[in-house]
């Protein structure tokens, strides 16, 4: 059975103080979309799951994350987020899973949530958008929050937030989806390479969304080109000590040369829900894995095993 690591959830309450605090919505093509936390909702989504043959759905914030500039607003939303998740999972403990929120960027405040999330809640890591108001989460300033995962030996899930990565070039053309949020997952990767923040901080485990973006393609010219000072490594074997998930929107080149760049034992499944339901069923996002041209061993490690042994899952 499969456990999708990439999946959003939006209880009303969630989204109301969004809202409210930040002007914050999701966007309005999911209006359609069976994301809300309403009983039809629900059934829907543990309908698709089982279609699919998902096991697990591991719960993630996405784009909107409970980020405010104001700290005890930050709080307020991060608090009530993962409130409204461990209350699903404590509804459906066999079907959900979650990963906590965090009220960046205010680190004390969000050390405090993490330890409520996991120790109280027990909830299934950590989640963060790959920035923060313009700042990168590679940044001096959040290694606090990189030295108390590593200790407890957390998974860390990255996700964009629909930055374009603060560049015109992106922002002006309307390209956020298309090529922003897979931008923001190859720049956070390759920040994280630069910090050496994987060989510095080696327990935690950490997960980049959509293949990693533009990574795969890049290893080798990241270990001619990159500026070297510092690295403990070439900056592909550093690369190669993340996981990525398989949201490639179908694309059998993208996934297998994402296959080809780290190998099956670092790819875990996961599925954008519920922003593929646009344009395919549920189990297609998976069954697209099934049908690449894979090594059936492979095939099975991905989308089997591979995130149940990350999350120690029976």
């Amino acid at each position: 059975m499969v456990v999708d690591v990439h999946a959003h959830y939006s209880p009303k309450g969630y989204v109301e103080t969004m809202f409210r605090i930040a002007g914050a919505r999701r966007p309005a093509g999911w209006e359609e979309l069976p994301h809300t936390d309403s009983e039809a909702d629900l059934d829907a989504r543990l309908q698709a799951m089982d279609d699919a043959g998902v096991r697990m759905q591991v719960l993630s914030h996405g784009i909107m994350a409970p980020y405010a500039e104001n700290e005890p607003d930050a709080v307020h939303v991060a608090r009530l987020t993962n409130d409204e998740y461990a209350d699903l999972v404590q509804r459906y403990p066999d079907r959900f899973a979650a990963f906590v929120s965090l009220p960046l960027p205010h680190v004390d405040a969000a050390l405090r949530e993490m330890e409520r999330g996991l120790d109280e809640l027990k909830m299934a890591g950590v989640a963060m958008n790959c920035s923060v108001f313009g700042r990168s989460l590679a940044e001096a300033e959040f290694e606090a929050l990189y030295a108390e995962m590593n200790r407890r030996g957390v998974v860390l899930y990255f996700h964009p937030c629909a930055s374009g990565i603060c560049s015109p070039f992106i922002n002006d053309y309307g390209l956020q989806g298309a090529a922003g949020t897979s931008m923001e997952d190859t720049v956070l990767v390759l920040h994280l390479v630069l910090k050496q923040i994987p060989p510095r901080y080696p327990n935690i485990r950490i997960i980049v969304s959509h293949l990693g973006g533009l990574v795969p393609m890049l290893l080798n010219r990241m270990d001619h080109q990159m500026p070297r000072k510092g690295l403990r490594e070439d900056p592909s074997a550093t690369a190669r000590r993340l996981y990525y998930d398989t949201v490639g929107h179908g694309s059998d080149a993208a996934l297998l040369c994402a296959w080809k760049a780290f190998g099956a034992e670092h790819l875990v499944p996961g599925s954008d829900y519920p922003v593929l339901l646009a344009h395919e069923t549920y189990r297609e996002t998976f069954d697209y894995v099934r049908r690449a041209g894979l090594p059936a061993g492979d095939v099975e490690r991905i989308l089997e095993r591979n995130a149940s042994e990350l999350l120690g899952l029976p």
